[in-house]
């Protein structure tokens, strides 16, 4: 190994992920902290470091969560893969540094008692203001999210002739610009189609930004801040504490309150454009958690405790 100090060569692996990788500026902040940490843990030899090494950073990472110790070790790794690559070591032992596991949480859902109260807000709001824009707007989104499973990046872009009547789905751009037909209801198909009125013909979008939202004039959407707090707004008037729901957790009770109807996990998959159904099994767990504390709630020989 070239002699190269540990504050040299972080300098030039962090100018690499700002110049060539593009890295946003927290996280090469991040990294920066990171492997300085890791450089004052190992005396100003991390550049240098060796299997054992790294085995003492591993030591250190122990008692941190998971998440903290994952995203310190790829950082490490990342490094010494650099160094190896630009010729400034011969070897690369982050290779053999194993990634600490973060345990997947499960995701959040609302039980159906809080959906049919969302469904009953916004019923109410209809009924007392059956031609107001934005009543018809916010029905629209809630149906489409719960109706049909829709990531929030999804729902916003929608052109404005996704909806098209009698056909009983769309089609979807979804994650690396995979189209996928999802499937909407009746109701939704109404709600979407009373919205539609009052877009404009020549709106690119179903849902457009308003005309002090336009980027640079060119047509815009909805952003994902505004779905989000007009998610959190009805959820208040419905009495379900708005930390409680997001758009997500909206897609989320989709997915499980369809493997709780009895659905097969590959339709599902297939709904929520999963590319792998390890992703979408995540519910069957949400599922029988609920049924584990339906169980212990109510059996007569349950004794309260998991």
């Amino acid at each position: 190994m070239t002699g190269i100090t540990d504050r040299a060569a972080i300098a030039l692996f962090l100018d690499s992920l700002a110049s060539e990788r593009g890295a946003a500026r927290n996280t090469i902040l991040a990294y920066g902290r990171d492997l300085a940490q890791a450089s004052e843990w190992l005396g100003g030899r991390l550049a240098a470091a060796d299997a054992a090494a790294l085995a003492t950073l591993a030591r250190h990472w122990a008692p941190l969560a998971r998440a903290s110790a994952a995203r310190k070790a790829s950082a490490v790794r990342q490094f010494l893969a650099f160094l190896m690559a630009e010729h400034i070591r011969s070897d690369d032992p982050g290779r053999d540094l194993a990634l600490p596991q973060s345990a997947r949480p499960l995701p959040k859902t609302l039980a159906a008692g809080d959906v049919e109260r969302l469904f009953t807000t916004l019923a109410d709001k209809l009924a007392s203001q059956p031609d107001d824009p934005l009543t018809l707007r916010t029905a629209a989104l809630v149906e489409l999210l719960y109706g049909s499973g829709l990531r929030a990046s999804e729902l916003v872009a929608l052109p404005r002739n996704a909806c098209r009547p009698g056909r009983g789905h769309m089609v979807v751009l979804g994650k690396g610009a995979k189209e996928r037909l999802v499937p909407i209801s009746r109701r939704a198909e109404a709600a979407v189609l009373a919205w539609e009125a009052h877009v404009p013909k020549d709106s690119r979008y179903l849902f457009p930004a308003g005309q002090n939202r336009q980027d640079q004039g060119k047509p815009t959407h909805l952003s994902r801040l505004r779905l989000w707090q007009l998610i959190k707004a009805l959820a208040a008037d419905a009495g379900i504490p708005p930390a409680r729901i997001s758009p997500h957790v909206l897609r989320h009770a989709f997915a499980t309150h369809l493997l709780e109807g009895g659905a097969d996990l590959r339709i599902v998959q297939t709904l929520l454009g999963h590319a792998d159904i390890a992703t979408t099994q995540i519910y069957t767990h949400v599922a029988s958690a609920a049924l584990v504390e339906l169980v212990n709630r109510t059996h007569p020989l349950a004794d309260g405790s998991d």
